[in-house]
């Protein structure tokens, strides 16, 4: 007699599964934006030798100077989550209204095409540099300036690709018939269909926002010492990585903790085929 082999155990439910990664997400978020309320210790008083290892004084050891790695972890990360908080915003919105009304106005829409094609030849690195130069003080105001100009374009082109499906729809012409303007289809009869592609555009702003302000802070564009910021830990205690790992690993295990599960609760939320375009564009 043939043994049965046993079943799969069933898999968690969307919901179940989106639950999850929400709690896991909240965690780095609540981590970083109440972290300097659970800092064990001031955030530039010495605490132990430089690059001491775990101890009991400090629990993740010290720093260059000698401060407490832990402490400032926990006041490292508020300042990265408002900045990509803010790019993800500013980006998601502007490519939303844009992107809807270049579908209804061709012109328009070819002058978006255009300049997306120049964003994209244009390495986002080099033109994170080139606003930080250009920039009054070059400080973490130019990186974010950097970050919401570079993702605009793109994000322009993928609203309006989900946007071009809807603007032939039958209410869509209809509206048009009325006379109404084409802000008030954009925004009334378009805008409200591309949820799902605003949620992951969002999320997807964020985690490559979070990406842009780290990579400018270890190129030394952004804060400066003695700023505590995640990036910040990483260019100043990599010196001493073999003394105290926990000085640059901390720091950079939260700022990937934050990246990825952002970026899993945003395909999570969002259908495949949504995402996927999102993600090549």
């Amino acid at each position: 007699m043939t043994a049965v082999p046993p079943a799969a155990p069933p898999r968690p439910s969307r919901p179940a599964r989106t639950l999850t990664l929400l709690a896991l997400s909240a965690l780095p978020l609540l981590l970083a934006l109440a972290g300097p309320l659970l800092a064990p210790h001031s955030l530039d008083t010495p605490v132990t030798a430089p690059y001491a290892a775990p101890g009991d004084g400090a629990l993740l050891g010290g720093d260059q100077l000698g401060r407490d790695v832990l402490s400032r972890v926990l006041h490292g990360g508020t300042l990265l989550i408002l900045g990509a908080l803010l790019v993800s915003v500013v980006t998601t919105t502007t490519a939303a209204l844009l992107g809807c009304i270049a579908v209804l106005r061709p012109a328009l829409g070819r002058l978006l095409e255009r300049t997306a094609d120049v964003a994209i030849l244009l390495p986002p690195l080099l033109g994170i540099m080139l606003i930080a130069l250009a920039w009054p003080d070059g400080g973490r105001w130019a990186v974010i300036a950097a970050a919401i100009t570079l993702g605009i374009p793109y994000a322009v082109r993928i609203v309006a690709a989900a946007a071009s499906t809807l603007a032939h729809a039958g209410y869509v012409e209809a509206a048009l018939a009325r006379g109404e303007s084409t802000a008030y289809v954009a925004l009334r009869e378009i805008l409200p269909n591309l949820r799902a592609t605003v949620l992951t555009l969002f999320g997807l702003r964020f985690v490559e926002a979070v990406y842009v302000i780290s990579m400018a802070g270890f190129l030394q564009i952004g804060p400066q010492p003695p700023a505590s910021d995640w990036s910040l830990m990483v260019r100043e205690n990599a010196p001493g990585i073999l003394l105290n790992p926990w000085a640059v690993l901390a720091p950079s295990l939260a700022i990937a903790l934050l990246a990825i599960t952002v970026s899993l609760v945003t395909h999570s939320l969002s259908p495949d085929t949504t995402t996927k375009a999102a993600t090549r564009a």
